[in-house]
């Protein structure tokens, strides 16, 4: 090895090393005088360093175990240094993961279960800007405020976005890209933009799309004869073009993170 490279190859590795130290000290643990701000840091929650904005910790709540990503911002409030009253606006359950660059912002009430995974560049917000006045610039309409509740349990893919208004029941997958406003049972999957449940399942019948909820539906054909299969389905059109859409949807939600797996539907 040339001594330039040797060189290049020892300036590399102080670099590394360096920066796993930078990441491990500005991490925010119950510990840090950082995490004494927060009105709960539960034993063993960590936020990630390099950290997003995050102010408002006063009215934020964070489980124990819970890890935040990197540069993930959480807000409670239009802005630091507001009194927001005497209740918490976010709060976070315990050993949920909150994908790196993904940010809530709380005006009123976000509740995040336990157990709650996100992929990276979610949005959860409880406030939107409204549109009554056609004539004034949106951005200058006094937003509305309206509760949001993820379910424990649940899994929210790469960049879904969850509007004001929104509950989610527990156990339930969100695919990726998902715009999601209303209300969801739990043990659903939920896709598409405006996001629908496209899989529910129900006890003794397994995963079925919305419409058969509760139905029992059999299929002519085998597994070893596929085209008289597909071919059975199809007369069905409406569940063969519902299972062929929904199945890509899951699908894409099934990838957006590693030891991550969303059933077989």
């Amino acid at each position: 090895m040339s001594l330039s490279g040797a060189v290049r190859r020892a300036v590399g590795s102080l670099i590394h090393r360096g920066w796993a130290a930078i990441r491990a000290a500005g991490a925010v643990t119950p510990l840090s005088p950082a995490g004494y701000r927060f009105r709960r840091l539960g034993e063993g929650a960590l936020l990630s360093f390099p950290i997003g904005a995050i102010f408002g910790e006063a009215w934020i709540e964070i489980g124990e175990h819970t890890l935040i990503g990197e540069r993930v911002s959480i807000s409670a409030g239009m802005g630091p240094g507001v009194d927001l009253g005497p209740d918490s606006i976010v709060r976070i359950g315990g050993s949920c993961s909150i994908g790196r660059g993904s940010h809530i912002v709380g005006h009123q009430s976000i509740d995040i279960g336990d157990h709650v995974f996100t992929g990276p560049y979610v949005y959860i917000t409880d406030q939107n800007h409204v549109y009554d006045d056609p004539e004034m610039p949106i951005g200058r309409q006094w937003p509305r405020n309206n509760p949001v509740a993820i379910g424990s349990g649940s899994w929210l893919g790469t960049g879904a976005i969850i509007l004001p208004g929104t509950r989610i029941g527990r156990q339930c997958v969100v695919a990726g890209g998902a715009v999601v406003r209303g209300e969801f049972p739990d043990h659903s999957v939920i896709a598409g933009v405006p996001a629908r449940v496209v899989r529910h399942h129900v006890p003794g019948e397994g995963w079925v799309p919305p419409h058969l909820d509760g139905a029992h539906v059999e299929l002519a054909g085998s597994l070893d004869t596929g085209g008289a299969l597909v071919e059975s389905a199809a007369v069905n059109g409406v569940l063969a073009e519902a299972a062929a859409i929904d199945g890509a949807l899951v699908e894409s939600a099934a990838v957006d993170g590693p030891g991550h797996r969303t059933p077989l539907i």
